[in-house]
């Protein structure tokens, strides 16, 4: 139970903001307190300017009201230093975020306090970030933003969608999860129109627009509940352009520490051999995920990957020279 008043009505308002809407049972049962308690700092949350409505229904409830100039962001220790290095840090497989994310930072360290700017220069000093070129396809910060509102509220949702061929569709759908996996973030959501679960890529996905309808949250199918698994079960039995499975002389938990593949594209044989599928779109994948193994294996693929690895074999040995005698 929470008996100081001012880390109760902190952790009252930190329940307000990361959902849409609490019962009072709900948020008595969080605080250890009484629902009558919960009214009286309701009301003093009110007090401080703070948009608390009443909502009606069976048992009614409480939101903080949208679209309403808030006081300043109430944080406990925690949760400000989590978010200052967050910012710090920003946001690796985000576009056109790096600015918006200093911005942000600056004002935040205006206001924290100086322990807490202790820690947090504690922290950047000890910590690094290497920052690669070339990062590929990174999503939208407002399309990931209302796609989050969205799968919170459970709000249909209308977008357009670049697919994989290139062309272009609208879609209607009932936002689920977000997933983030290898650099891409990837939408999970019912499709209202094809009545079936589909996966949609962030960077693929334009003018997405909230239609005001929510509806009651689905539930996964198998190999649901979790989201994530549900996209990595889905995105490894996707059909691709080219095939390439390896047997591989190690262990299936050797494999895994050794490449980026999705767990479900290795399978066990025996203790010392197991497969891989490294089935891709892209050849250059395919031979980067081989050549990680750093074993030995045998190789069943398309006759375009056998060209490919070919081709970057010769290049590689054109380029070290003839061996040197006695060498392995």
């Amino acid at each position: 139970m929470t008996t100081d008043m001012p880390a109760r009505m902190l952790r009252l308002l930190s329940l307000l903001q990361t959902r849409r809407e609490w019962s009072g049972h709900e948020l008595a049962d969080r605080l250890g307190v009484t629902g009558r308690t919960v009214r009286r700092d309701i009301d003093r949350l009110r007090e401080l300017g703070y948009p608390v409505e009443g909502t009606t229904g069976h048992a009614g409830g409480y939101r903080l009201a949208s679209g309403t100039a808030m006081p300043p962001l109430l944080l406990d220790d925690d949760e400000a230093v989590a978010i200052t290095v967050a910012l710090r840090t920003a946001a690796g497989g985000l576009g056109g975020i790096e600015e918006t994310a200093l911005r942000a930072l600056a004002k935040l360290e205006q206001v924290l306090p100086a322990r807490l700017r202790g820690q947090v220069a504690a922290l950047q000093q000890a910590t690094s970030t290497i920052t690669w070129e070339g990062r590929g396809p990174r999503a939208d910060p407002g399309t990931l933003t209302v796609l989050a509102a969205a799968c919170r509220d459970h709000e249909v949702v209308t977008f357009d969608y670049t697919t994989r061929d290139g062309t272009f569709a609208s879609r209607r759908v009932e936002p689920h999860s977000l997933v983030t996996s290898g650099g891409l973030w990837y939408l999970l959501a019912h499709d209202t129109e094809r009545d079936d679960w589909r996966i949609y890529r962030l960077d693929r996905i334009t003018d997405p627009s909230p239609t005001g309808r929510r509806v009651p949250p689905r539930t996964l199918p198998a190999p649901g509940p979790d989201p994530a698994a549900y996209v990595a079960a889905k995105i490894a039995a996707a059909p691709v352009r080219h095939r390439a499975v390896a047997t591989v002389h190690a262990s299936a938990d050797n494999v895994r520490a050794r490449t980026w593949a999705l767990a479900s594209r290795i399978r066990p044989m025996d203790e010392s051999t197991c497969t891989i599928d490294c089935s891709d779109n892209s050849l250059n994948r395919i031979a980067q995920t081989l050549t990680n193994l750093n074993t030995d294996y045998t190789l069943d693929a398309d006759p375009a990957v056998v060209d490919y690895l070919r081709a970057a074999a010769t290049r590689t040995l054109h380029a070290t020279g003839p061996a040197e005698p006695g060498s392995k």
